[in-house]
């Protein structure tokens, strides 16, 4: 496990290394999102933990940057815990938010969690409903006709919906088994998510039920 802890502050940085070397990891640092761009150009990691607030240039920029090239799964950190920053953070194809100050174990569990959800094999399934059309395997989604840019994590969501059809699923359950971590009952994640999906699909967004004071079915 090769991990980029990208951060200014060279305290947190250390606390980050000895965690992740601690756990037999290979740790490695930049202080600011320009460093972190010019290492990835030039080697791979296997995830990356991004500061948000840094000088020479900020975390949503280089993510960004680095994005253009690698798919390379990144955490957000960033002490602005605002919905807005974090939509953003997603919509930029950021994998996770954490808001400082974090608990280290928390951020090794959330690092574990999105590893797995990318070393998971995806269902080589391609279905249809109506105009909506989910390619599992490619991790492609067509309305009418026309391929959508989902985020990371609106394509897992989408596929777990379309994996349990017609069932009821709470927040907690998808918090669960998509994020594949328990975020502390933070529902609002669950939510943000949703919304950001429901308007990608457009006109499908109607398959996407909200279950009153439970939480969510796919029904098509």
């Amino acid at each position: 496990m090769k991990v980029l802890i990208v951060d200014d502050e060279e305290m947190i940085r250390n606390v980050l290394k000895e965690y992740v070397e601690f756990e037999g990891g290979e740790a490695y640092e930049a202080a600011d999102g320009m460093e972190a761009v010019k290492m990835c150009r030039a080697a791979d990691y296997d995830i990356i933990l991004m500061d948000v607030m840094m000088p020479r240039l900020d975390g949503f920029s280089a993510v960004k940057e680095i994005k253009k090239n690698k798919n390379i799964p990144v955490i957000m950190l960033s002490a602005r815990g605002e919905e807005y920053d974090k939509l953003f953070g997603f919509e930029i194809g950021a994998d996770d938010y954490v808001t400082k100050p974090f608990s280290p174990k928390e951020v090794m569990a959330r690092i574990h969690a999105v590893l797995k959800r990318y070393s998971d094999e995806p269902s080589s399934d391609i279905v249809s409903f109506e105009g909506l059309t989910i390619d599992m395997t490619g991790r492609n989604v067509y309305v009418d006709g026309e391929k959508v840019e989902l985020t990371p994590k609106e394509y897992e969501i989408l596929f777990y919906f379309v994996k349990n059809k017609g069932i009821a699923l709470t927040r907690e359950k998808l918090l669960m088994d998509v994020w594949g971590f328990d975020f502390y009952g933070d529902d609002r994640t669950v939510d943000t998510h949703i919304k950001m999906l429901r308007s990608n699909l457009k006109q499908y967004r109607k398959f996407i039920v909200t279950l009153r004071g439970l939480g969510y079915k796919f029904e098509a």
